[in-house]
């Protein structure tokens, strides 16, 4: 489970050691990075401006948002040519795209017209293989939100709705559901009660369904993870957390779920980026190392830089994987639609794709 800024303490302990080997782990990825770094910084991302998947079928999936989850839709549109065959590392595209938006965030959902939608999300999937990414949607009432999944009959992760308990302070009253969309992305649903969580969640408002916290991504490296993301792209490290015990379980569907988590925070937020570290069960499933955009299993998050160029020059002296050739200019007639003007998209060293983007 995600709770960005909160402690979690454990409701079943697993061994002495193990616990200490997470906690001394911790304590390395909060060293902070090197005072050279500083002017890299600069160039750097500024805030995360969309979270994004690929779809099959958008008129349903735009449906479900719009009409189950309470998101409006913004814009609906279709981009085609070499610059987004470049950018996206698929041939030939011809890319329909949907943004919707709640509360201040935005989700965007692309289909691919051209060529045809690529692999389905496995059957069998879990919350521990590493193409799990999902984002987690604040709710202002948990029990009326899981009302609304049960008369629409959503698919859900957890069996039910967790609360997390009052023997831990510093979580206790936070609610929290997984499920899935029609094609079994994965979803969350969050409450935070008075106190917890960022401060934007708190405002008195009117809606059921308020907006987008993060996105969590499961990482067969934390370390990994943190390096780039805060080194290379300027991110902080947050609260890591130990999750574990029945609650957890329940949760993400894994029996003896013991999961790190650690919250990277751009310089504005929500909404944030989170590292999902599965370290049992055994058997989580690598990224395929021949995932394309055009996959439904493939998430981007779009992050905002102010020097898109020298982000990439950065990036490539560190060796990252690129999915663009190079940072791709951005047709005049899409530049209002899509709200940038520059664009190149990564892989981060967990196998995640991600979209990079000057406004």
């Amino acid at each position: 489970m995600s709770l960005a800024h909160q402690t979690w303490k454990s409701a079943h302990r697993r061994p002495a050691e193990r616990l200490a080997s997470a906690v001394a782990a911790i304590l390395l990825l909060l060293v902070p990075f090197h005072a050279g770094q500083a002017q890299e910084r600069s160039s750097g991302i500024q805030r995360v401006k969309t979270i994004g998947f690929t779809v099959g079928d958008m008129d349903r999936e735009a449906s479900f948002f719009a009409n189950v989850l309470g998101f409006e839709k913004t814009a609906d549109f279709r981009v085609v040519g070499s610059e987004y065959d470049t950018l996206v590392g698929v041939f030939n595209v011809n890319m329909r795209i949907v943004q919707l938006k709640l509360g201040e965030q935005i989700i965007e959902l692309t289909q691919y017209v051209s060529p045809p939608t690529g692999r389905f999300i496995p059957v069998w999937s879990n919350s521990n293989d590493a193409w799990f990414q999902h984002m987690a949607i604040v709710v202002g009432d948990m029990d009326a939100a899981y009302k609304i999944l049960q008369d629409n009959n959503v698919r859900q992760i957890s069996s039910h709705p967790i609360t997390i308990p009052a023997s831990n302070p510093g979580a206790a009253g936070i609610k929290a559901i997984k499920f899935h969309d029609p094609e079994r992305h994965p979803l969350e649903l969050i409450f935070f009660p008075a106190g917890k969580g960022n401060a934007a969640w708190q405002r008195p408002s009117d809606k059921l369904f308020r907006g987008i916290d993060h996105s969590a991504m499961t990482v067969p490296s934390t370390d990994k993870g943190v390096t780039f993301y805060r080194d290379l792209l300027g991110f902080n490290v947050g609260v890591t957390t130990l999750n574990s015990g029945t609650t957890q379980d329940v949760l993400d569907g894994l029996l003896n779920d013991t999961c790190l988590v650690t919250a990277m925070m751009p310089p504005s937020a929500p909404p944030h980026v989170e590292f999902l570290e599965y370290k049992t069960p055994p058997g989580g499933r690598l990224m395929p190392a021949e995932s394309k955009a055009n996959d439904l299993w493939n998430w981007q998050v779009t992050l905002v830089s102010n020097n898109i160029q020298a982000l990439a020059g950065r990036l490539r002296q560190a060796g990252a994987q690129f999915i663009s050739s190079s940072v791709v200019a951005i047709p005049q007639e899409a530049q209002g639609k899509l709200g940038f003007k520059k664009a190149l998209m990564i892989r981060d060293p967990n196998g995640h794709a991600v979209r990079l983007v000057e406004e």
